[in-house]
């Protein structure tokens, strides 16, 4: 039977297209995190948000909340990875059709039978058009790749729907322990540096708060944020700011920045 892959979009433009450079590259950001301390350290974690800019603007601030995974590799064996919908415009969630999704660093399989699941869902679609170049999974997934063992993938690309629809589509993972949720999101685009780091500051303390009613220009993943957020009130669950930086901090000019935001939710 023939399988249907996914391949890589944005390998050599996002991040190395070479599969040794790639690693080298993630483990050198993985590394330059200095781990927090006390209660910040401890815990299992339910969901991670975190930016996804080529690596050398998003690469550090995404490191820090995959560096929180260190040591629990064997445990996740599912990855439920949410973005937003760049290239197409899109009415609820679409996944894909195929069998997995490869990156230079191999192949990871998909979770078939939770998509099939899933696409039963009102709100839900298979369309493989909004994830054939959608860059906000795939520069997550070498990060997973890094510092995961085996684990299958639940990819959802979320377009303009409402959070009940997230948070629920969510809820039927929550408790599962070998389950992480990764909601991938940068937040204000081209404002400059200082008022950039004042919306995110608002943003993030919004985020902290689990208020979820962010617009898209506060974080372009807004509406999986906004998921997240509400089913982490339904269920009690806490969010912890890991980093918060712009692209004016990392490796680009002040006129006109990106800000990346980086949480833990335990």
């Amino acid at each position: 039977m023939h399988r249907k892959i996914r391949p890589p979009a944005v390998a050599g433009l996002f991040y190395p297209g070479d599969a040794g450079e790639l690693a080298r590259t993630v483990r050198v950001l993985l590394d330059a995190v200095i781990p927090p301390a006390g209660p910040r350290a401890a815990g299992a974690w339910h969901a991670l948000i975190v930016p996804h800019a080529g690596y050398p603007y998003s690469g550090p601030v995404a490191a820090s909340a995959y560096r929180m995974l260190a040591g629990r590799g064997g445990e996740i064996r599912r990855v439920v990875l949410l973005g937003p919908a760049h290239r197409v415009y899109l009415q609820g969630v679409a996944l894909p059709s195929v069998d997995a999704f490869v990156t230079p660093l191999g192949e990871i399989p998909l979770d078939r039978e939770s998509l099939d699941v899933l696409a039963r869902v009102p709100g839900v679609a298979v369309s493989d058009t909004a994830h054939a170049m959608e860059h906000s999974l795939e520069v997550q997934l070498p990060f997973l790749q890094s510092v995961l063992d085996d684990f299958t993938l639940v990819p959802l690309v979320v377009g303009d729907c409402p959070a009940d629809l997230v948070a629920g589509l969510l809820a039927r993972f929550a408790d599962d322990p070998h389950t992480l949720i990764v909601v991938s999101s940068d937040l204000s685009h081209f404002l400059d540096y200082e008022a950039a780091c004042a919306t995110d500051q608002a943003t993030s303390q919004a985020i902290v708060a689990r208020t979820g009613n962010l617009g898209p220009e506060q974080a372009c993943g807004a509406r999986a944020v906004n998921g997240l957020l509400l089913l982490a009130r339904q269920r009690g669950w806490q969010v912890t700011e890991l980093d918060l930086r712009n692209s004016g901090d990392t490796a680009g000019g002040r006129a006109e920045v990106v800000g990346y935001g980086a949480y833990a939710v335990t």
